[in-house]
């Protein structure tokens, strides 16, 4: 028997990539700019997946979605460090296109999941 689970979710895989992308590009900053976005910018990113992983947790329907709306506001979050990043020159044009790609999907799929949720389960 097949459970689903998580890491099915496009959403959780998304957000869970981009928050290692991320994690990766920032270690490697020096201290100022890492205390400053990076610090914040890892922790709203990392903030979506997890609150994605929390809701699928949860047991009724509104509780979950609760969870799949905190990392919509994660994930707004995490868009206006990439553009302080980005601003400060912190990024290569490939980091950024590809943090901008997944930004743009993000919300969509958020919106799917949400949705989806919403319509599947009675409670």
């Amino acid at each position: 028997m097949s459970y689903f689970t998580v890491d099915k979710i496009t959403s959780y895989k998304r957000s869970l990539d981009l928050s290692n992308y991320i994690w990766d590009i920032v270690v490697k900053w020096e201290w100022f700019a890492k205390k400053t976005i990076g610090a914040q910018w890892v922790t709203s990113t990392d903030s979506i997946s997890a609150n994605i992983a929390e809701g699928f947790g949860r047991n009724g329907k509104k509780d979950k979605i609760k969870f799949f709306y905190y990392s919509k506001g994660s994930l707004a979050e995490s868009e206006d460090w990439f553009s302080k990043a980005k601003t400060c020159n912190l990024l290569t044009d490939i980091e950024a296109e590809y943090i901008a790609n997944n930004l743009n999907e993000l919300p969509k799929e958020l919106n799917y999941l949400i949705k989806n949720t919403n319509e599947k389960l009675k409670y």
